[in-house]
């Protein structure tokens, strides 16, 4: 193997070993503006978007331990790699899929080691990100105490009433 495609396959191969998970698509008639708008919004997802040949992918992929089937490579190949949240990363790419309808279609992806058909792919973009999940979470622990505290208050607040409608009566009498 010549020593520039050697490169190439490490290169990708890092970059597969360094990921948290990796999208497979197909691109067609990717423009720089498009693409540079593309890659910004990954980026700021935590991720990024390789063009690479098959036969570099397959090969960087086997050196990874990963298994791709290359009848499911189809027309010009793209690499999304997330590296830091992968749900996050997924919905920057699906909402630019949404918004450039002929331009990428998701292949397939590879998350915790597990390989995942398209609409796998689209189950997991669909997730709350991480930062949502927390939100969620807090807010699941802290709503058993904030309605126990709601409980103590009524009570409380209910004997005052019964005193002083008490007093009223009294009064009244």
């Amino acid at each position: 193997m010549r020593k520039e495609k050697q490169l190439l396959l490490d290169e990708i191969k890092d970059k597969i070993d360094g990921s948290t998970a990796l999208v497979l698509t197909s691109y067609s008639s990717l423009t720089p503006d498009v693409s540079a708008d593309f890659r910004k919004s990954l980026r700021d997802a935590g991720g990024s978007f390789s063009v690479v040949r098959k036969r570099v992918l397959l090969k960087a992929a086997e050196a990874s331990g990963i298994t791709l089937d290359p009848a499911l490579l189809e027309g010009h190949i793209g690499v999304v790699f997330a590296y830091e949240d992968p749900i996050s990363t997924t919905k920057a790419l699906f909402a630019f899929a949404k918004e450039n309808k002929e331009t990428l279609k998701i292949l397939a992806g590879q998350f915790e080691g597990r390989l995942c058909n398209a609409e796998d792919v689209k189950a997991i973009s669909e997730l709350p990100s991480q930062d949502e999940m927390h939100a969620q979470f807090i807010g699941l622990l802290e709503a058993p105490m904030t309605q126990t505290l709601s409980v103590m208050e009524a009570l409380l607040t209910s004997v005052m009433h019964c005193l002083e409608n008490k007093s009223q009566q009294e009064g009244l009498e």
